[in-house]
């Protein structure tokens, strides 16, 4: 696949890059850590399976010298309404509320303006393009960072936070993000149109390369 990205050397000793354009493949690619610039107001979505490492990530990518990032991962929205229903309510009668809490959180944090990290499954087409279009009517870019570590690895995530997607949720988001990787395998080999046109980049890691990536910063190229 191509690469857009330059990378050139950081005060910090780290490697740092230029907003990516198209698709950038880093899977397998070993090296020093690096820094993953965008423009100051993008809205950048991290997918991948459950326990592939995207809450470790969006972390490490909101450390206070970040910057001021807002991020928005809707586990924070399912605990915030787990905390005001009833012990003995099934999370499954109030998902739908959840859901709707989610979806408003992520619209209210895009038309606010400044960097956006978006926590997402990736696995749900039409959500990219909605968060797309949200993004566009602001004048802000959608860039996504898609994780691609394999069912096994993101299945000893799980155990490892303690925390698992049930059998049938995880088979889901494996079909859809499996789907997804194979359309950026065919456009690397034909040529085709990217797979995610609603995004003005995709930057592709795996566990590797995932923890080489360092630092996200907002802001005007070097």
């Amino acid at each position: 696949m191509s690469t857009t990205t330059d990378e050139a050397a950081a005060p910090d000793g780290r490697r740092s890059e230029e907003a990516p354009r198209g698709v950038v493949d880093l899977r397998g690619v070993a090296g020093p850590a690096f820094t993953v610039r965008y423009p100051v107001d993008a809205v950048v979505v991290v997918s991948g399976l459950p326990g592939a490492g995207k809450s470790t990530l969006l972390r490490r990518w909101s450390a206070p010298d970040a910057g001021p990032v807002r991020t928005v991962d809707p586990r924070a929205v399912h605990e915030a309404c787990e905390a005001v229903m009833p012990a003995s309510l099934p999370y499954a009668v109030y998902r739908p509320w959840a859901r709707l809490e989610h979806f408003r959180l992520l619209r209210s944090s895009v038309r606010r303006g400044g960097p956006l990290l978006v926590h997402d499954c990736g696995s749900r087409a039409w959500m990219r393009r909605w968060l797309a279009r949200e993004a566009a009517r602001q004048g802000r870019e959608l860039h996504l960072v898609l994780l691609d570590v394999g069912a096994a690895t993101a299945l000893d995530g799980q155990r490892a936070r303690g925390r698992h997607a049930s059998v049938r949720v995880f088979a889901r988001h494996r079909r859809g993000l499996e789907r997804l990787l194979a359309a950026f395998t065919r456009h690397a080999r034909a040529g085709a149109p990217t797979p995610v046109p609603e995004a003005v980049s995709v930057l592709l890691l795996d566990a590797v390369s995932r923890a080489r990536a360092a630092a996200v910063r907002f802001g005007p190229g070097r």
